[in-house]
């Protein structure tokens, strides 16, 4: 299988669940790696043989930043179902770090895969 992925999309959105953090938008960073066939594309050297990372990009950075999810869980297979539906992969799997929300901790957040057959 090959993986194509994109890495560290910085998104300001509302996601929490404690009163303050509804009012406010929070920096999250999401890691996507998906399912691609590249041989094709290696082979024609055209963009059209293969993921348009670029538009994965707009999409989940568009749709994320208009979302208003309490857990980043609920983010995360949200992400993962537009990926699987929208782009027709066979397999993703999402991470989402929201940063510094517990104190003394770089990074906390979620990681998830998911097929088709799920």
């Amino acid at each position: 299988m090959d993986i194509i992925y994109l890495h560290g999309l910085e998104v300001d959105c509302v996601i929490g669940v404690w009163e303050w953090e509804r009012r406010i938008t929070q920096r999250l960073v999401i890691d996507l790696d998906m399912e691609g066939e590249v041989s094709r594309a290696a082979a024609s050297d055209d963009l059209a043989d293969t993921l348009n990372y670029k538009a994965v990009s707009k999409r989940v950075t568009g749709f994320a930043r208009g979302s208003s999810f309490r857990l980043v869980e609920t983010l995360a297979e949200a992400i993962a179902t537009l990926l699987l539906d929208e782009f027709d992969l066979g397999w993703c799997r999402v991470r989402i770090d929201k940063g510094s929300a517990v104190r003394g901790a770089r990074n906390v957040g979620v990681i998830i895969e998911r097929s088709r057959a799920d």
